[in-house]
Parts: C-alpha cells; structure tokens; sequence
C-alpha cells in the first residue's frame, strides 16, 4: 500500500497536469484512512479537469456495485425523493457508480480467462466481449487493433434478434 500511495502522490500530479480527471469507483471504506484520504486528495485535485477521465475500480465489484445502487434507490424512495414508480433502469443505472458515463461498447479480457469476474455486470448488458489469451503486459497496439477489428465485424443488436434489427427503419 506504501507503494500505491506514493505512486497516487506522483501521478495524481501528472494527470493533474494533463487535465485528466481521476475518479476511483469502489467500496472505498476497507482502505486505511490514510489511504482514503490520499485518494479523496487525488480526485479532489483533478475534479475540475475536463480533457479525459480515468476510472480507477479500487475494491469494486459488480454485485457491491448493484447492491449500492439498490440501497441508494431504496433510500431515495423512503426520503420521499421518488417514488416506486418512477424507477426504471435509467434512474437505477444512474444510482451505479459509474452511472454518469456510458457503457462500455467493447470489454477486452487478456489473459485466457473467459469471464467477467465481478466487473460492470450492469454495465455490460450489451456490451460485446473480446477473449484473448494475451497476457496485459503483453497486449499489443496490434492486439489492440486485432480486438476493435473484432468488434468492428460485429453486428451490434443490443437484445434484438438480427431479423429484428434488419426491419427496424433507418
């Protein structure tokens, strides 16, 4: 941990420089308070930058994800904020923790797993995935290529079936 805090430390200021903003998405409470707040220094020094945004998934998971956003949802009704009936997946997706940006169009797992592990499981709804058994640190710019042409071949149907997709109007 000494070692991510010193690095946090000296690239907070980097991206900072870049005008990158850093968000960390995750059950943020497990970490030592020192941690914590090295983290909340980080976001808190880029928080204005506009040029890009790096999410950091600091012990996230899908389902603690999922479970938060319904425990939001849960205390926004009994707030009398909204009512049950004006929960639909747009309103609960935003309670998410990356619910102000958009899902992802292509997920790329390196490393021969064949799996999602717990990452973005709402998100992921109809994103396309791209297996390979590349390694991370091995991952190419021509692996990279090799995954977007991938996904560039595809037919994106987001839950349709393709004879539904061929008859929706241009």
């Amino acid at each position: 941990m000494d070692l991510f805090m010193r690095a946090l430390d000296r690239e907070a200021r980097e991206l900072n420089e870049n005008g990158v903003h850093i968000r960390f998405i995750g059950d943020l409470s497990a970490f030592a308070p020192e941690m914590q707040q090295k983290i909340n220094d980080a976001m808190s020094l880029t928080a204005q930058n506009q040029r890009m945004t790096l999410n950091v998934a600091a012990n996230y998971g899908g389902r603690w994800d999922i479970v938060n956003a319904a425990r939001k949802t849960a205390e926004a009704c009994a707030n009398g904020h909204i009512t049950p009936d004006q929960i639909d997946e747009n309103y609960f997706a935003s309670q998410a923790a990356l619910g102000d940006t958009r899902d992802p169009d292509l997920f790329i797992r390196t490393g021969g797993e064949m799996r999602i592990s717990n990452f973005l499981l709402w998100q992921c709804a109809y994103t396309e995935f791209y297996f390979t058994p590349v390694l991370w640190p091995d991952f190419s710019p021509e692996a990279l290529d090799q995954a977007v042409a991938t996904f560039q071949s595809r037919e994106r149907r987001y839950g349709l079936t393709g004879e539904q997709v061929q008859q929706q109007p241009a």
